[in-house]
This record gives structure tokens, C-alpha cells and sequence, in this order.
């Protein structure tokens, strides 16, 4: 049997007074994802199957590598911001925290790799 009062219980287990902010900023990004994941379809559909020379020279254009980039900065972000949730949900210690760093350092290089070879394209 415990003798600890629900409030100490509780503590430490309260508000981290950042969840209506992540919340906000997922829901802003699908958002951004439901315009820029169609745009990046019928931009990159085209050019699908085409020589290196046609891509090179259709990536160089300014419209289709802006959406190109916009789509992988944004869906790297969203998903180590649902990644990120889901882990906080589901592991606990040390291995949270080290869970969270991996999926951080993961998404932050995907999208600076995919962002590299994008600009290797372009110019």
C-alpha cells in the first residue's frame, strides 16, 4: 500500500509545456506536405526515365528544385517530429534519450544528403 498523495504521484509526470507547439508545428508541416508532395509528383513524373543530361538541365530550372528541396526539408522534419513523439510515447531512461538523438542525427543528414545531391543537379 502507498502513502503518497496524488500530487506526488504526479510530479515530474506533468506538462512539459511544449506539446500544443509540436502539435501546431505537425499539423503545419502535413499541411505543407499535402501541396508540396503533389507538386513534387507532377514536377519530378515528367523527367522520370530521361537522360542525365535532361534531368541535369531540368533541375537547373529554378521552380522543380525548389520543390524539390521544400519537399525534402519538410518531410525529414515531419518525420523526426513524429518519430520524436512516438519514441517520448513508448521508451523510457537512457534509451529514450539515445533513441532520440539517432532519429535526430538520421533526419538531419537525409535531408542535408538529399539536399547535397539536389544542388549537385542544379548546378
Amino acid at each position: 500500500m502507498s502513502y503518497m498523495t496524488d500530487r506526488k504521484r504526479a510530479e515530474g509526470l506533468g506538462s512539459a509545456k511544449s506539446g500544443t507547439e509540436h502539435y501546431w508545428g505537425m499539423i503545419q508541416s502535413s499541411v505543407g506536405l499535402l501541396i508540396l508532395v503533389p507538386l513534387f509528383v507532377f514536377t519530378f513524373g515528367p523527367i522520370l526515365g530521361s537522360s542525365y543530361e535532361e534531368v541535369i538541365a531540368y533541375y537547373s530550372r529554378p521552380f522543380p528544385a525548389i520543390v524539390a528541396a521544400l519537399t525534402i526539408v519538410v518531410s525529414w522534419l515531419h518525420f523526426k517530429n513524429g518519430a520524436q513523439t512516438a519514441i517520448e510515447d513508448y521508451s523510457r531512461g537512457t534509451t529514450r534519450k539515445l533513441l532520440i538523438i539517432a532519429v535526430n542525427c538520421i533526419a538531419y543528414a537525409a535531408a542535408a544528403a538529399g539536399l547535397f545531391a539536389l544542388v549537385a543537379l542544379a548546378f
